[in-house]
């Protein structure tokens, strides 16, 4: 008789148990299944409302140049070009630098100063974005127009990219700006990347003969380099849709220059500028759609981003 009730009360707790378990799994795959409705949400939304000008200029409008409010001409190619120009010249000044100061915070600083660097990278990236643009207008962009582009321009004018008149503004200080917000990004999770190799293999390597560097070099780099490659991406995400410090350094002229020096346009700067005195249907169409372009941009480097890590990954398997 007691051995029915210790079974039938175990039976139930079991039950219990089981259903517990059942409704922890849905309500977490609701969770999972709302992210894919908000994706799906944000796609609807801004196909809606970016729909007029998309039909009416149709696949013309990622092609022009011309961006004439006032005659409702809508193209969206000088936006793109300055949103890719400047997040390329980002990565291409943080990256190395952003690798390189990780690298010595993880395996080479002493634990006192790698730790007090360290807090001062996460402040940094902590700043916001408009801080950034005003310290750019009243240090970077007088920099840049009376040493760094006049230099560049003497050294290597015989190349299209250094040639033009120097306004201090455009292209290339709005990359230097890019670079200074993303690079704390790259150092924070490329250090923790680094650290996260285990310090058997550091020791082993160096038990072998290595000396440090090259224990760093051909052990640890290779253990850490899908997090060194996810923290440039991070770093990436955040250039391609910076607003406010780009806004106030890269000129806001919509056309395409080969001249770093020569001012230009972004796609979050332009929106950001303009929707809230867009004129006519039409052009708040045409910024929406430029929004839905952005959203598209990030969506396919990113989706590049994440087809590298697995290759990288089972080529390192």
């Amino acid at each position: 008789m007691a051995s029915s009730a210790k079974s039938t009360s175990f039976t139930a707790v079991r039950k219990s148990v089981q259903m517990g378990d059942e409704a922890a799994r849905l309500v977490t795959l609701v969770f999972a299944g709302g992210i894919l409705l908000i994706t799906l949400l944000v796609v609807a939304v801004l196909w809606d409302h970016s729909s007029l000008a998309l039909y009416k200029f149709g696949f013309h409008f990622f092609t022009s140049q011309n961006w004439d409010p006032n005659s409702d001409e809508f193209g969206a190619l000088p936006f793109v070009y300055g949103t890719l120009m400047t997040s390329f010249l980002a990565l291409l000044i943080a990256v190395p630098l952003g690798v390189g100061a990780a690298i010595f915070l993880a395996e080479l600083a002493p634990p006192k100063i790698s730790s007090i660097l360290t807090f001062l990278v996460e402040l940094l990236a902590a700043v916001p974005s408009v801080i950034y643009g005003l310290l750019a207008i009243f240090t970077l962009v007088p920099f840049m127009r009376d040493t760094v582009e006049p230099a560049l321009q003497s050294t290597l004018g015989f190349l299209p990219f250094f040639q033009g008149q120097i306004f201090g503004v455009g292209y290339l200080t709005a990359g230097v700006i890019l670079a200074i917000m993303t690079f704390p990004f790259i150092i924070s999770i490329s250090r923790e990347a680094l650290l996260a190799v285990p310090r058997e293999q550091r020791e082993a390597a160096l038990a072998l003969g290595a000396t440090q560097w090259e224990s760093t070099f051909d052990i640890v780099l290779p253990n850490a380099r899908l997090g060194i490659i996810g923290s440039i991406f991070l770093g990436l995400a955040r250039a391609l849709g910076e607003t406010m410090a780009v806004t106030m350094v890269i000129g806001n002229d919509p056309s395409i220059k080969a001249s770093l020096f020569a001012p230009g346009y972004t796609i979050a700067a332009v929106i950001a500028n303009e929707f809230a005195e867009a004129s006519g249907n039409l052009h708040l169409s045409a910024l929406v759609a430029l929004s839905f372009v952005l959203f598209l941009l990030t969506m396919v480097i990113n989706g590049a981003a994440r087809l590298m890590i697995m290759a990288t990954s089972r080529k390192g398997a």
